[in-house]
């Protein structure tokens, strides 16, 4: 049995491609909604291109607010709901539409083969979302084109895009990120369910309470491994891939990148 503290390798720079719109954009507001969330409920939002944003609020209050920015195509082509489960008490849905055949629900956004306009290189609208939400809310956010960005919550935090760095972080809960081509910082705790994070093109960043107890499996191609907390591993020391326990081990937290660094840090 060994303990080691950082694994260090060459670092390689990538590139991140990005396709929301930004200089020389029109831009106006297009939509704003309220509603209430309870304790143990979920905020669940879907969007395609566009960043997303939640910041913590008070009381049970979720506010939503999009801001659509373009360049060419038509802005009115892309339509923005929400809608409540349960009676206006249970899980809360928002989701982003490019297109009059797509559908979304709790499990995603499914778009339409036989209508490419939200795809095309005469439309690329854009939605900004800023959400706030309780504190105790636990959050599922996903988009394709845009950073995802959420400021601290108690509950279990969900961030999914392709091309977009990924801020997360909770108070208790886990938090699960996965990007392509971005960076992740996560902050967050461990239970017995684990957690993964991923990316392709950056580097990842994850702070753990100082008493976290897990199994850690980290790879990285070009880049390094350097961690905060002692770590015990069996058997012979990889310096591109990880498989060792903090503290006393227990369920496992996962991340893999292929151009970038992995930090385990403490809270």
């Amino acid at each position: 049995m060994r303990t080691m503290n950082s694994v260090r390798m060459l670092a390689l720079a990538a590139a991140v491609p990005m396709a929301v719109v930004t200089a020389g954009a029109q831009e106006r507001d297009t939509w704003e909604w309220t509603g209430t969330l309870a304790e143990g409920r979920t905020v669940y939002l879907h969007n395609v291109n566009g960043e997303v944003r939640f910041e913590t609020g008070s009381g049970n209050t979720v506010e939503v607010r999009a801001v659509k920015r373009w360049r060419r195509g038509d802005p009115d082509d892309v339509r923005i709901e929400a809608r409540q489960s349960g009676g206006g008490d249970g899980n809360i849905l928002i989701c982003a539409f490019w297109n009059e055949r797509a559908t979304c629900d709790e499990d995603g956004y499914r778009g339409s083969n036989n209508d490419r306009r939200w795809t095309g290189r005469d439309n690329d609208v854009s939605v900004e979302f800023t959400v706030r939400v309780p504190a105790y809310a636990q959050i599922e956010a996903n988009t394709v084109n845009g950073a995802i960005r959420i400021a601290e919550v108690a509950g279990t935090v969900r961030a999914k895009t392709v091309n977009g760095a990924i801020e997360a972080r909770s108070t208790k809960g886990r938090v699960h990120a996965n990007t392509v081509n971005g960076s992740i910082t996560v902050s967050g705790h461990m239970d017995n369910s684990g957690v993964e994070y991923s990316t392709v093109n950056g580097s990842i960043s994850i702070e753990l309470p100082p008493d976290a107890n897990a199994r850690v499996d980290l790879s990285t191609v070009n880049g390094r491994i350097a961690t905060e907390f002692p770590i015990t591993f069996d058997g012979t020391i990889d310096p591109r891939r990880i498989r060792a326990a903090i503290g006393s081990g227990g369920a496992t937290l996962r991340a893999r990148t292929v151009n970038g660094s992995i930090r385990l840090k403490k809270m």
